[in-house]
C-alpha cells in the first residue's frame, strides 16, 4: 500500500495488446470490442499531469462505475464489468471530436473560465449572452452546454459555440441534438443525487462516444472529483457571502492552490506542499462517500495478478 504521496505508483504492465496512456488511465485491447482501462493516481489540470494523489484512481474507476449504473436509464454507457477497484472492462468506442461541459454556476480561476472572461467585462461567452450583475460562484439563469474540441496529445481543448459543432462540421445536427439533450439530462439527474447527499453540482463534463454499430454511449468517467466541481452545500451561503470559494470535494483546490502562486500551466510544475495532496486525498474519499453512501476501502496495490486473474477465468487472457 502506498505510504508516501510522492513515491511513484506501480506501472501496470499486462501482455496485452494496444497499449494506449493517458494522462490519468491506462487501457488495452481485449478481443476486438472492448478494453481494459486501469485508472492512476495521477491528477491532471491546466492540461498537464501534475502529481500523484494517493487514491484517487479507486475513487474515480469505483465512483464512475456507480454513477453509470444511477444514469443508464438516461444514456447507455460503456461499461461491460467492474473487475477491480481500480478497473474496468468497457465496450469499445470511437469518442466523438467534441467534449461536454454542462455548467449549472459562473466558475472559473483563470482567465479563460466564464468567470474570468466575465469578469473582464464579457457579456457573450461560449455563444451564450449573459446578463449584468452575476456574481463569482452563483448559479446561472439555466444550464447551459459548452463544447470543446477534443484535443490531439499535447494539445488543448478548444471551447467553441454549440452553432459551430454543426457548422465546422465536428457533429451532424441530428447527433448533436442528441448529445445535448443526454448530456443536460444527465446533469439534472447529477443535481438532484448531489442535492441529497448534501453536495452542489457545479458543472461537469462529459464524453461520448459510438460504437462500430453507430450506437451513442456516455465514455470516460462521469460526475467524479476529476470530472465535476462539487461542493458542500452547508457551507455554500455562508462561505458566498463572505466572499470565500465554495468548500470543495474535487481537484478544484488543487487548481486555486497553483492559481494563489501565480501558475496556470506554463513552464515547469511548482511543488506544492504535502497538505495540498492529503487535503485533495481526504475531499475525493469524502465525495464518493457522500454520494455513494459506501464507506470506501482502499485497495491494495500494485493490481496486476488481480486483474490477470480475472481475465484469465472470464476467458478474455
Amino acid at each position: 500500500m502506498r505510504t508516501s504521496l510522492f513515491e511513484p505508483f506501480t506501472e501496470i504492465d499486462l501482455d496485452l495488446p494496444d497499449r494506449r496512456d493517458g494522462k490519468v488511465r491506462t487501457s488495452w485491447a481485449i478481443g476486438a470490442d472492448q478494453r481494459l482501462i486501469v485508472t492512476t493516481d495521477r491528477l491532471s489540470a491546466f492540461d498537464r499531469v501534475l502529481a500523484g494523489v494517493p487514491y484517487k484512481g479507486q475513487v474515480l474507476n469505483e465512483l464512475a462505475a456507480w454513477w453509470f449504473e444511477q444514469t443508464a436509464d438516461v444514456m447507455p454507457n460503456h461499461v461491460v464489468s467492474v473487475p477491480d477497484p481500480n478497473a474496468l472492462v468497457a465496450r469499445s468506442a470511437d469518442p466523438l471530436s467534441v467534449e461536454v461541459v454542462v455548467r449549472g454556476h459562473i466558475t472559473g480561476v483563470t482567465d479563460t473560465s466564464i468567470w474570468g472572461m466575465y469578469a473582464e467585462g464579457q457579456r457573450t461567452i461560449y455563444g451564450y449572452d449573459f446578463p449584468d450583475g452575476l456574481r463569482k460562484n452563483t448559479p446561472l439563469p439555466r444550464h447551459i452546454v459548452t463544447p470543446t474540441t477534443k484535443a490531439e496529445r499535447g494539445g488543448h481543448d478548444v471551447p467553441i459555440t454549440c452553432a459551430q459543432v454543426v457548422d465546422d462540421g465536428h457533429l451532424d445536427a441530428e447527433l448533436w441534438d442528441r448529445v445535448m439533450a443526454a448530456a443536460l439530462e444527465l446533469f439534472a439527474r447529477g443535481v438532484a443525487v448531489g442535492e441529497a447527499a448534501g453536495l452542489i453540482l457545479a458543472d461537469t463534463k462529459y464524453e461520448f462516444g459510438v460504437t462500430d454499430d453507430g450506437e451513442l454511449l456516455v465514455i470516460d468517467e462521469m460526475h467524479t472529483p476529476d470530472s465535476s466541481r462539487w461542493w458542500v452545500a452547508e457551507s455554500y451561503d455562508e462561505r458566498l457571502a463572505a466572499g470565500e470559494e465554495p468548500e470543495s470535494l474535487d481537484k478544484e483546490v488543487v487548481r486555486r492552490a497553483f492559481a494563489d502562486i501565480g501558475y496556470k500551466g506554463d513552464g515547469p510544475v511548482p511543488t506544492l506542499p504535502d497538505d495540498v495532496w492529503s487535503a485533495t486525498t481526504a475531499r475525493y474519499i469524502a465525495a464518493y462517500e457522500r454520494l455513494t453512501g459506501r464507506s470506501f476501502e482502499p485497495g491494495d496495490y500494485p493490481v496486476p495478478d488481480r486483474l490477470t486473474a480475472h481475465l484469465t477465468k472470464a476467458g478474455l487472457l
